[in-house]
């Protein structure tokens, strides 16, 4: 103790039971398990569930507003995301991007489209030309092995070639 610090305690530290970054449980909890509640609520809704939407939508009929706004929110779920329909050429190669492109700033700058639905567009036009370059690439590898091979069997067929050390 002549340094001023105290040893660490024996044993795992208090309020860390278990290494940093390993759970108690490495398996987790199985896929598709459910709460003990949630359960219990299902067991007891079971056979009620008809009886239940017929009272709300009862309820929402005698102008109750939680009532009316559990009913629509269920007959009319919030639209996570709207149709955009606008012209976009076709692209058949890298060379047909720039067209595309400029269909989506254009529908942009129109306001046919929103700045992110033009994001999203921009994006699976992207990927899009990443395909196609990874298929010409793919065929032109794929050219480049036969010209190589055939190279390779027209020299092995015309013998072994004479060299002079002189």
């Amino acid at each position: 103790m002549a340094d001023g610090v105290s040893p660490k305690p024996p044993g795992r530290a208090r309020g860390r039971p278990f290494e940093r970054g390993r759970s108690g449980n490495p398996a987790g909890r199985r896929t598709g398990s459910r709460n003990v509640t949630t359960e219990a609520a299902a067991a007891l809704l079971a056979g009620e569930s008809e009886a239940l939407t017929r009272k709300a939508v009862e309820l929402a009929l005698v102008d109750d507003p939680t009532a009316m706004r559990l009913c629509l929110e269920r007959i009319l779920p919030a639209c996570r995301e709207r149709a955009v329909k606008f012209a976009l050429p076709p692209i058949e190669s890298a060379a047909d991007i720039a067209a595309a492109m400029k269909a989506v700033t254009s529908a942009l700058a129109d306001g046919a489209i929103t700045p992110g639905e033009a994001a999203t567009i921009a994006a699976v036009v992207d990927t899009f030309v990443r395909a196609i370059e990874t298929s010409d690439f793919d065929r032109r590898l794929q050219l480049m092995e036969d010209d190589f091979a055939s190279r390779a069997r027209a020299k092995a067929s015309a013998g072994p070639a004479m060299r002079f050390n002189f």
